[in-house]
């Protein structure tokens, strides 16, 4: 499905929330009545996939593999994320379980691109000494 940048003018219709609400659906009103929930202020995955699309094509290749990675990261809940985030700080983790992290982003969430980028920073952290003894 072709979009346009920016997709919060040119997509409204397709565009979701993690929730499946319409974009058109997020208003201040449905705010103030309380219609909104966490998961209709989150981003969809479909969002940041269209996202890296459109970077590709304007010629922004990182941009586009961070929107990808960050697409695959809605399918991991929030609480595992900041774990996850922890365990990637410089002396948090051994050489084996950011290894293990990349491996359990793989196998439980799909997020193969995210899981093959923890493994290049596995690498570069054990080049570095950045790694727990």
């Amino acid at each position: 499905m072709e979009y346009a940048y920016p997709l919060g003018e040119n997509a409204t219709e397709r565009v979701q929330a993690a929730s499946g609400r319409p974009l058109m659906g997020i208003t201040p009103d449905a705010l103030r009545a309380g219609e909104l929930s966490f998961a209709d202020l989150q981003i969809s995955a479909e969002t940041l996939r269209a996202q890296a699309r459109i970077a590709r094509q304007a010629g922004y290749p990182q941009l586009a593999d961070a929107l990808a990675r960050a697409a695959e990261l809605t399918a991991v809940p929030n609480d595992e994320l900041l774990q996850m985030y922890e365990a990637l700080r410089p002396g948090r983790s051994t050489y084996a379980e950011i290894i293990a992290l990349a491996t359990r982003l793989e196998q439980m969430y799909g997020a193969v691109e995210t899981g093959r980028w923890v493994r290049e920073a596995a690498g570069v952290y054990l080049q570095r000494g950045l790694l727990r003894a």
